[in-house]
């Protein structure tokens, strides 16, 4: 069937905004500015953009009420009363958000600091690493029995992340300042980042998506949090010294915002790139939301790869790193794999059957598991 003109929308407006928000992230990093101590440095500062991430989610919850507020509107104005259904506001607690937020920026800062020392490309594709922890923790916590297309997913998850390592490791020196240590400490940040990720999906769906909560609504909330928690936690962050890789600001502590908010204002460049954070976070996860709605979570997952490619042909573009092959191996894998675990490749070949009158293969259900992310209250950025 073929997509609307709303529905394509959709999918541009997500793909679209999805790059920018990685983009604008390490386009910060690596803008020069006059910091505290007078000296032109880069913009290092991963914590402090991880506020204003969670910036762009808190908008999320303002969409939603202002959704919410019209939708009751026009139904009261329909004289629909009977058909208005539970405000959904007032029907569940939002500390129950808390938990998730805080693994939320837990995740968000260490991929920030993994961001800052790697390339914006394998930051994007090593994020598919979740599909490997959030399979193993539903195991452990949720009682869940996976499919062996599932396990055969995941370790194909498992091999194109260690070609995009190897690649990162052997051509550690194409288009980067950062040395190969920076560079595969930054890799190991992120994968790391994404067991805490998955830890945050698990919890959401354990305790969260029983009460049915709107997605945006959640994004709301756990952003809400994440900013208020993050903010306080930038008052003990100025005073914890560390040493390089993890600080390049002049007092050599883990984030010093005031030294943040110099550069900004001696470079208004930066400020532009974390609007641009800010701006892509809040239309991702609205565009992201609408697509599972209007078309299904399999289109998401597609599209969140075509964004991975984007950010990989950008960063190339922009002479960030220099093309190297092994990459495209990695990718390829990647996909692959996210799409045996989603249940992607064996339904279109399914599909593919039931249009030559054959039984699908495996007896596996198209819809089967391909919507598994379907409703769930999972923050994406």
């Amino acid at each position: 069937m073929a997509w609307t003109t709303y529905q394509l929308s959709l999918a541009v407006l997500m793909v679209v905004t999805g790059s920018i928000n990685t983009l604008s992230t390490k386009w910060a990093d690596k803008l020069e500015s006059e910091n505290s101590a007078g000296d032109a440095q880069p913009f290092n500062h991963p914590f402090l953009q991880a506020c204003t991430m969670f910036i762009g989610e808190s908008l999320c919850l303002l969409v939603f009420s202002i959704s919410h507020f019209a939708k009751k509107r026009k139904q009261s104005q329909s004289n629909e009363l009977a058909a208005v259904v539970d405000n959904p506001i007032s029907s569940f607690n939002p500390l129950i958000f808390f938990p998730p937020a805080m693994l939320d920026m837990l995740a968000t800062s260490t991929m920030y600091v993994g961001l800052n020392l790697t390339y914006a490309s394998s930051f994007q594709m090593l994020r598919g690493a979740v599909i490997i922890f959030t399979g193993l923790l539903s195991t452990a916590f949720l009682g869940r029995l996976l499919k062996a297309r599932e396990w055969l997913g995941m370790l194909t998850v498992i091999m194109g992340l260690s070609v995009v390592g190897a690649s990162d490791f052997i051509f550690s020196s194409g288009g980067s300042n950062n040395s190969l240590n920076s560079i595969i400490t930054g890799d190991l940040l992120i994968v790391m980042a994404q067991i805490v990720t998955a830890s945050q999906m698990v919890w959401e769906e354990k305790f969260v998506t029983k009460h049915n909560v709107p997605a945006l609504q959640a994004v709301g909330w756990e952003g809400i949090f994440g900013f208020v928690t993050l903010s306080l936690l930038l008052i003990p962050m100025y005073f914890l010294r560390v040493g390089p890789p993890f600080s390049s600001n002049p007092r050599m502590v883990l984030e010093d915002a005031l030294d943040g908010f110099t550069q900004m204002k001696n470079n208004p460049m930066i400020i532009l790139a974390m609007s641009g954070t800010v701006i892509s976070i809040a239309f991702f996860n609205f565009a992201g939301v609408s697509v599972t709605k209007e078309l299904s979570a399999t289109t998401r997952m597609v599209l969140d790869s075509v964004r991975t490619l984007v950010i990989w042909s950008v960063s190339l573009l922009l002479q960030w790193q220099q093309f190297y092959w092994p990459q495209i191996i990695g990718f390829a894998l990647l996909v692959t794999g996210m799409g045996v675990y989603n249940n992607i490749i064996n339904a279109s070949v399914c599909k593919c059957r039931r249009g030559s009158d054959s039984e699908p293969l495996l007896g596996v259900n198209e819809d089967q598991s391909i919507n598994d992310e379907e409703g769930r209250p999972s923050v994406i950025h």
